[in-house]
């Protein structure tokens, strides 16, 4: 017999979820249609007089280099960070699943990195890799490798793309672990019977059965790559060197609080969120179709 919830007044479940509804609509839909609304305007610098241009700021960003390389740039940083922190973030799921003695502290130590905020894991990882102080750095001049990430576009970009990465692994490691522990023990129990070793169980029974997860943890990587990595840019590298991490949403702030361009910033917002969210309806339209419940 199927249970339902009952009110007893009618206007109590609207009420219930008005506090959500109201928070939806401040943070969200509120300054979403301010962007949309100033991305049509040319402001001044000062923010005295605004006129109406309708599309040219759109234009117009499509028209500069700059911009097309931050695609580029964006591109390049989600797709490194969103691979590299899952695919770490499995296998160290496999070998904590495995673990028998002392799994509790060992799961814990994974988690933690998670509690650091962005600006603070960019300042470590800066630290280790400081030209001049980093200890990684030390090593690396002392096996031939010279290492400037202030002078160097490519060593720059590998060092957000570690640091965003170290900072989302614990968030990936504990939907993985939770996946993998809800597979059914029989499953994997019957295939090491057949004959079936780690590696084809692994592949044949555990990662299809993890695709939900594995999807889930797609759609919310690539997000966070998008909006969630702008204090580790920030702090790390300012968008540096000649723009080589400058991505899009620290282009928005660059543009807006730095450059003053209102206007421009406003366009850049308004399709960083169209991109974000034509990301994530192509992942549920086509990647669903492969996942597995």
């Amino acid at each position: 017999m199927e249970k339902r919830v009952t009110f007893r007044h009618p206007l109590l479940p609207y009420l219930l979820v008005l506090p959500q509804i109201l928070i939806t609509v401040v943070f969200f839909f509120w300054p979403a249609s301010q962007a949309l609304y100033q991305s049509l305007l040319r402001e001044d610098a000062f923010g005295l007089s605004s006129e109406f241009i309708w599309f040219e700021n759109f234009t117009d960003l499509f028209q500069q280099a700059e911009y097309l390389q931050s695609l580029n740039v964006t591109a390049v940083f989600s797709l490194s960070v969103a691979i590299t922190a899952m695919s770490i973030a499995l296998f160290l799921a496999v070998q904590a699943d495995r673990v028998i003695r002392g799994a509790m502290a060992y799961k814990t130590l994974l988690i933690w990195p998670y509690a650091v905020a962005p600006a603070v894991a960019g300042v470590l990882w800066l630290f280790l890799f400081n030209p001049n102080l980093g200890i990684v750095v030390y090593y690396l001049r002392a096996g031939g490798y010279d290492w400037n990430h202030a002078l160097n576009g490519d060593q720059a970009m590998t060092l957000v793309i570690i640091s965003a990465a170290w900072k989302q692994i614990s968030y990936n490691f504990l939907f993985f672990l939770a996946g993998m522990q809800a597979i059914p023990k029989s499953l994997i129990e019957a295939a090491a019977i057949d004959g079936a070793g780690p590696a084809r169980r692994f592949w044949s029974i555990i990662f299809p059965l993890l695709t939900p997860t594995t999807f889930f943890l797609l759609v919310m990587n690539v997000v966070f790559a998008f909006f969630d990595t702008f204090g580790i840019i920030h702090q790390v590298t300012e968008g540096g060197p000649a723009g080589a991490t400058n991505i899009l949403v620290y282009k928005v702030f660059h543009d807006g609080f730095l450059g003053l361009d209102l206007g421009g910033s406003a366009a850049q917002s308004v399709v960083l969120m169209a991109i974000v969210i034509t990301l994530t309806v192509i992942q549920f339209r086509y990647i669903e179709q492969r996942v597995h419940y």
